[in-house]
């Protein structure tokens, strides 16, 4: 009864997915360590350094029983573009922390007390898919991304040979870990693999069937590109991010996930778009949204 009040509740503050699952060891802890091992986390320090955590989903709060999994869907129907879907608009952390700490409150309310709890939004130690599949919401693909049957992968829980095998992924392959994630220069070998990208990467989630027959329009507001971002051509964009001074970077970009990059990885990332559009690369690629 109060597992069908509290999904009531996540569905009614606009979340797309809800399961509940239960906390423990994790089941992908040991295929997380061989990935670690393998290197394939790059340069994503924090990984390795609270591996110890991810491994039973308890660590973070061990008076805890359960987890409340929820997604919340940024639209698959639009075009793809320079910068990835889901970040042409607001911060989807600030976005879902919000509503996790609403749901939080709610679940108080159905209990009646005070219930510990933690909102985490891909920012704590913890394996996501491994209990977003225990929750019921789907399984792992091919791409490495949890799929849902009826939504396809489009939804935050958040190759070009970066698939190594079925579902591993190597971080120092990744067009979204290279254009987000590094702090110097991106690697030569991969500069053309970048294309006109300015931020983060779409490919391995639109190559996916499922997401070709389940993906949904953008529904939530706050997912709508900003100003700066609609109808984006990459050089015209890249040429933007240039000229722009940390000043007007922080306030065109306020409240959105593109801040992760910082400018000086925007401006290294629009130099390489521009770099590959001046040796006949990919053809522009515009965002009309």
């Amino acid at each position: 009864m109060i597992e069908s009040l509290i999904k009531a509740q996540a569905y009614g503050l606009g979340f797309d997915l809800v399961g509940i699952a239960r906390l423990g060891p994790a089941e992908t802890a040991r295929a997380f360590d061989e990935w670690l091992a393998r290197g394939y986390a790059g340069e994503m320090d924090y990984m390795p350094r609270t591996a110890e955590k991810r491994r039973d989903s308890r660590s973070p709060l061990p008076t805890a029983k359960s987890a409340i999994v929820v997604g919340l869907d940024y639209g698959g129907h639009e075009p793809s573009g320079p910068v990835a879907r889901y970040a042409r608009g607001d911060d989807y952390h600030d976005v879902l922390l919000a509503r996790l700490r609403l749901l939080h409150a709610r679940v108080d309310a159905i209990v009646g007390a005070s219930v510990p709890g933690k909102a985490y939004v891909d920012t704590g130690p913890i394996l996501e898919r491994d209990l977003a599949r225990r929750a019921g919401l789907g399984w792992f693909g091919k791409n490495t991304m949890l799929i849902n049957p009826k939504r396809g992968s489009f939804f935050f829980l958040g190759p070009n040979g970066a698939i190594v095998e079925e579902r591993v992924l190597d971080s120092n392959q990744c067009i979204s870990y290279l254009t987000i994630e590094i702090k110097g220069e991106i690697p030569a070998e991969w500069q053309s693999a970048v294309g006109e990208r300015v931020y983060g990467c779409d490919v391995c989630q639109e190559v996916c069937p499922f997401n070709h027959k389940f993906a949904k329009p953008l529904c939530e507001p706050a997912f709508a590109p900003r100003p700066v971002l609609r109808n984006a051509e990459a050089g015209t964009l890249a040429r933007t991010l240039l000229s722009m001074s940390p000043d007007e970077f922080a306030a065109v970009f306020k409240g959105s996930p593109m801040k992760r990059a910082k400018l000086r990885g925007l401006k290294r990332n629009s130099a390489v778009v521009l770099a590959n559009q001046a040796t006949d690369g990919p053809p522009a690629t515009t965002a009309s949204l």
